[in-house]
């Protein structure tokens, strides 16, 4: 059965909602990281989060919904994300796991989505924008940690 629009607004929001979650522990990740080379790195995700948020929740617009402006208290990348706290008692290293485990679930959150065949063609490409900009963000954080591993 096709998808109706309520379903494409739902799909969009559940995105917006996870990538505020992503948003809001880049900026607890940056409060907390020690190195300065982190700091920065976790705030210009932050930011750029925020932009792909930005890019949905207009896309929700399009479709005629109300954009979510808040991320999900319970939903499991806050929860990763929340983990970076105690990951700071164990150094770098273990913030970049913990942030990287977060940038595995929100990657999952979007292929799934993407792996739905009903999805409008503008529906689609507005996804698919935001899932380069995190999996881009996702790698990074991979390789760093792959880095941190091999050193």
């Amino acid at each position: 059965m096709a998808h109706t629009n309520e379903d494409h607004i739902k799909l969009v929001n559940g995105l917006v909602e996870i990538t505020i979650d992503s948003a809001d522990g880049y900026e607890e990740a940056a409060k907390d990281a020690e190195s300065s080379r982190f700091k920065s790195l976790f705030q210009a995700r932050a930011q750029e989060r925020r932009v792909i948020v930005s890019d949905l929740q207009a896309e929700v617009r399009r479709l005629g919904g109300t954009p979510d402006d808040d991320g999900s208290i319970l939903a499991a990348a806050h929860r990763v994300f929340l983990n970076v706290r105690d990951a700071l008692t164990k150094g770098d290293e273990a913030v970049v796991k913990t942030v990287e485990d977060g940038e595995d679930h929100i990657k999952a959150k979007y292929e799934k989505a993407l792996g739905d065949v009903d999805i409008q063609p503008e529906t689609r490409r507005a996804i698919e924008g935001a899932y380069a900009k995190v999996k881009a963000g996702h790698d990074q954080m991979r390789d760093i940690k792959h880095a941190q591993q091999a050193s």
